[in-house]
């Protein structure tokens, strides 16, 4: 399943995740440009493994790199992105996204001296689980339990997955002050602020003219500042984050309606069919048509 984003960069998690608070993600990287994910948030926590591949895990302004066996716990809200650096094939890149509820209710005793303790931490973006410390091995093996469970879901899979989720948020809480912190200084927290407004700003006016200023405007900063904050956090110009989300939606509109190439990069924002079949190949490796059958 791909990720998906609303106009507020957070990410959309399955509905049916109200019922049961834990949705499973594989192969994800596979079906994204250059093996990379977008930076995006949700009020959730999440846990992700790599597998065959060294990835890049960015979690607010730093960035791990995760080996094949190595995990990492990222917090609620924290803007994250991922991008895989070696591997010969994708990654399948397995990942949790749950709430704490799955614990525990939140007005219970247990949900607010233990999970509340974790996600209200907030000099703990994340936690790297290693391959090769012992110390994880615990929690490594509880994790592959839930991914597990949550593929094939067998009868009780969801007692399966709620037991070995309560295993590692026990870890979590038993080391939790023996954990590395990381304290987000108060220009750190304004530039993940600007962003979001000016990311959300993008996703709502794509389709429209959309200049530098505009973009600056929607967070009150200047257009140089808005420049440092994208290089920041994406390694983009805001501009290049524009086309970008044009070129992504472009490629869904692609895959899922039956516009013509001219209709599809009008409603995307690009007011020339040559230019956009330009960026979409530069970006994509293969020209538009070739969805229409009128290309390689």
């Amino acid at each position: 399943m791909p990720i998906l984003l609303d106009h507020q960069l957070q990410e959309q998690i399955p509905h049916d995740i109200l019922t049961f608070p834990v949705a499973f993600y594989c192969d994800e990287l596979a079906a994204l440009p250059d093996r990379a994910g977008p930076v995006h948030w949700h009020p959730y926590f999440e846990i992700a493994t790599a597998q065959s591949g060294v990835l890049d895990y960015q979690v607010g302004q730093t960035h791990t790199i995760l080996e094949p066996g190595d995990s990492i716990f990222v917090n609620q809200n924290m803007l994250h992105g991922i991008r895989q650096l070696s591997g010969a094939t994708p990654d399948p890149f397995p990942n949790l996204v749950f709430s704490g509820t799955v614990v525990a209710p939140e007005n219970s005793a247990i949900y607010q001296k233990y999970i509340r303790a974790i996600l209200a931490c907030s000099s703990l973006p994340f936690v790297v689980f290693r391959h090769n410390n012992g110390l994880w091995k615990d929690v490594r093996q509880q994790i592959r339990a839930a991914y597990c469970a949550m593929r094939e879901q067998p009868a009780c899979y969801e007692l399966t997955v709620q037991r070995s989720i309560c295993c590692i948020l026990e870890a979590i809480y038993r080391n939790l002050d023996s954990l590395p912190k990381s304290e987000a200084s108060r220009v750190q927290l304004n530039s993940q602020i600007r962003l979001q407004k000016m990311l959300s700003y993008i996703y709502e006016n794509y389709a429209r003219t959309v200049t530098l200023a505009d973009i600056a405007g929607a967070a009150n900063i200047s257009r140089s500042e808005a420049g440092r904050c994208f290089q920041t956090y994406l390694g983009c110009s805001p501009v290049d984050a524009l086309i970008q989300y044009r070129l992504q939606t472009a490629q869904r509109m692609l895959q899922e309606t039956t516009g013509t190439l001219q209709e599809i990069s009008f409603a995307c924002g690009f007011h020339s069919v040559n230019y956009f079949s330009r960026q979409f190949r530069k970006r994509y490796g293969y020209s538009p048509g070739r969805k229409h059958g009128l290309g390689k």
